[in-house]
């Protein structure tokens, strides 16, 4: 009699029968979850949030404006303040062209305060005029610029750098308007006198 014993069949392995097995409850409650959470959420609560904090703000908030019109008006203006105190080419030719006419008048002068007005004082006058008329305007653009808003949609304002240049240019056409007018009474620098 054979007692040699034919060995049994090997049991599956325990691990590969787990990795063939569906998974776990847990699994399947995490990747339910998940799921839930992409799919199952109402589309656009995020964005409706977002929108909300951002109509709260809007109300609050005065209204910017981005119009680069008042901008360029601004810097414009503060522009011409400068080139009017620093002298312009425009004033230089007016009072160049002014004292080509003087030497002409001249020569009809009798009197030696007549030569000095007509070589000399009318072509600064010129240039006072010339450059007054430039920190005029640019007074003018400035203030027109600062009371934009007040005629336009309430609760606009203009950026601050905005502001900020139109009152610089105020400040300029001010100065401006204020030293040529005196230029041009000859209240500042009165024309000189011949010697008797």
């Amino acid at each position: 009699m054979d007692t040699t014993k034919t060995p049994a069949p090997a049991a599956p392995d325990a691990d590969a029968a787990e990795d063939k097995a569906p998974g776990t409850p847990d699994e399947a409650a995490t990747a339910g979850t998940a799921a839930a959470g992409l799919d199952g959420a109402p589309a656009g609560t995020a964005e409706d949030a977002e929108d909300a904090d951002a109509d709260d703000t809007g109300e609050d908030a005065p209204e910017r404006s981005t119009g680069v019109g008042a901008a360029a008006s601004a810097v414009v203006a503060a522009g011409l303040g400068l080139v009017a105190l620093s002298g312009s080419w425009v004033s230089r030719v007016a009072a160049e062209r002014q004292t080509l006419i003087g030497q002409i008048e001249s020569v009809s002068a009798t009197t030696a305060k007549e030569k000095i007005a007509a070589l000399y004082g009318d072509a600064w006058h010129m240039t006072a005029v010339v450059n007054g008329v430039l920190s005029t305007l640019a007074l003018l653009l400035a203030v027109m610029v600062l009371a934009g808003p007040a005629f336009g949609a309430p609760g606009r304002v203009h950026p601050a750098w905005v502001r900020s240049v139109s009152w610089a240019a105020v400040a300029l056409g001010l100065i401006g308007v204020l030293l040529f007018g005196l230029m041009y009474f000859d209240l500042l620098f009165p024309l000189p006198t011949a010697a008797q």
